[in-house]
């Protein structure tokens, strides 16, 4: 049976204005730019620009009369005219300061990005060298296309053929596109089109044969029977083996060792303009050290100069002289409030880039002042155990909120540039019960995988022991982790020869 009822509940959502702000705190300074520029073609009511003084002084009593809509009629909400310009007009979002002592404003400087020839330019002009028939230049440039940044043929022979088959119309068969392959692996630089590390290497090493005859011949030729026969052993550094199975001293495999050194992983890397995904690290925040005081300032960009659009301003008072002392007219109203919606999603987008750098300064400043000793000194054992609990302890944040600041965000001291997400780490108990930072451990872990004997390696056994005769009580499991962390191979793989 249906019945009816009241109920009370409570219910949390987030506004769009909550919504903006989180997704702003969370993308880096280097993206920043980038959003500013959607929302000011998106939006004519937001534009670039100092701020400024309001230039309208209106009196609210010239808007006495409010006029009525023919909507009214229809029992819809009365809508007063006069009294909306006056909001929008007296109440100018443009008069915000964003910009403080505490923020460096700095001329925007562009970085001239240099016109070069491209790896894939390059081979073509070598391509157009050889004296090939139309259906054979179809082919190579179909090979070239599929060559990636790396200088490597990541795509099969047999996908090619059918490429060309279904894309360009061309009809061809393996032996004839493998033909091409061998003829494009002789172009410069020596080691492209190969389908594997492996089959660059020995590419590189038989042009180095062919080009430089006499010259470390011997190396050379052990070098390209490693790398043809023994490959997987030379990648797992079983020198033992390699020495017994080529019966070799210990100085030839060392010298045909350093001979593979020598060569490309990335044989396109040589080619001049061709490292066009180069990324630069945009610091966020810039810590300045004053005679040990520290300083701490927003990147510019963190702070852009938006304002709201004055011919929007002048719209509106053209629209409060033109309804003055009569009826708003259905046009006058929707014209009014598409200007009340830019100027309101304008404003809400201002407020939400002053909300960014204050969330912003306020979390890096906790973190200055909590990892000061690291700020002043540079030294990563200083750095304290600190997890985002305490920040937003200390902040008055929610730890989402923190969370969100140090993703992607990078700071710049006088002793590098590093990301946030560096000075966080879990506390560790010491034999004497003092606790330290897991950063202090690695960076003691590092310090010793350093100072080894690279020829005796030291295990994560031998690793946990001097770790522990310093005071610190690791499993082993727990040194393979952090070792894994900080991308240190096992001792096998850090193995040299003398």
């Amino acid at each position: 049976m249906l019945k009816q009822s009241l109920s009370q509940k409570m219910l949390q959502k987030l506004s769009p204005q909550q919504i903006q702000l989180m997704k702003l705190l969370q993308i880096p300074t280097a993206s920043l730019e980038e959003r500013i520029k959607e929302e000011l073609e998106s939006n004519p009511a937001l534009e670039e620009g100092d701020d400024y003084d309001d230039v309208f002084d209106l009196e609210k009593d010239a808007y006495g009369n409010s006029s009525e809509s023919e909507s009214e009629e229809r029992n819809e909400p009365e809508f007063e005219f006069g009294d909306y310009l006056n909001e929008y007009l007296d109440d100018d979002p443009s008069s915000y300061k964003l910009k403080s002592d505490d923020f460096v404003n700095e001329e925007e400087r562009s970085m001239p990005v240099p016109v070069e020839n491209t790896f894939h330019e390059s081979l073509e002009r070598q391509l157009g060298l050889l004296d090939l028939e139309e259906k054979q230049y179809q082919i190579a440039n179909q090979i070239i296309g599929s060559i990636d940044e790396d200088g490597y043929l990541r795509r099969e022979p047999a996908s090619i053929v059918d490429d060309l088959l279904f894309s360009q119309n061309v009809e061809t068969n393996l032996a004839e596109v493998n033909a091409i392959i061998k003829q494009i692996q002789k172009f410069d630089p020596p080691g492209i089109c190969a389908r594997s590390l492996q089959e660059s290497l020995i590419l590189q090493l038989e042009d180095k044969l062919e080009k430089e005859p006499g010259k470390n011949t011997h190396e050379r030729k052990i070098a390209l029977r490693i790398l043809a026969d023994f490959f997987d052993e030379f990648t797992k550094k079983h020198y033992d083996r390699m020495k017994k199975m080529l019966s070799l001293s210990d100085s030839e495999l060392k010298d045909a060792i350093d001979e593979i050194i020598r060569l490309n992983p990335k044989p396109a890397s040589t080619i001049e303009g061709n490292n066009v995904t180069s990324q630069y690290v945009i610091p966020d925040f810039i810590i300045h050290n004053r005679d040990g005081e520290l300083e701490l300032t927003l990147n510019s960009k963190n702070a852009p100069d938006l304002r709201i659009n004055d011919q929007y301003m002048e719209m509106l008072k053209g629209y409060r002289e033109t309804v003055q002392g009569r009826r708003a007219t259905r046009p006058e109203k929707e014209a009014v409030l598409f200007i009340k919606q830019k100027i309101d999603s304008a404003k809400w987008f201002i407020d939400a880039i002053k909300q960014r750098q204050d969330t912003l300064y306020r979390t890096m400043y906790s973190i200055m002042q909590y990892q000061y000793e690291y700020f002043v000194t540079g030294d990563d054992r200083r750095l304290k155990p600190m997890i985002l609990k305490d920040l937003a302890e200390i902040t008055g944040l929610d730890i989402s909120t923190v969370s969100r600041v140090a993703n992607s965000k990078f700071v710049q001291t006088e002793f590098g540039t590093r990301r946030l997400k560096d000075f966080f780490s879990e506390s560790m108990q010491t034999q004497d019960g003092s606790e330290v930072s897991t950063l202090e451990i690695k960076t003691i872990l590092n310090d010793e995988v350093l100072r080894e004997d690279k020829t005796k390696p030291l295990s994560d056994e031998r690793l946990m022991e001097i770790l522990s005769e310093r005071g610190y009580n690791i499993a082993r499991r727990t040194i393979a982790k952090y070792r894994e962390q900080l991308n240190i191979p096992v001792a096998r793989l850090r193995k040299e020869l003398r």
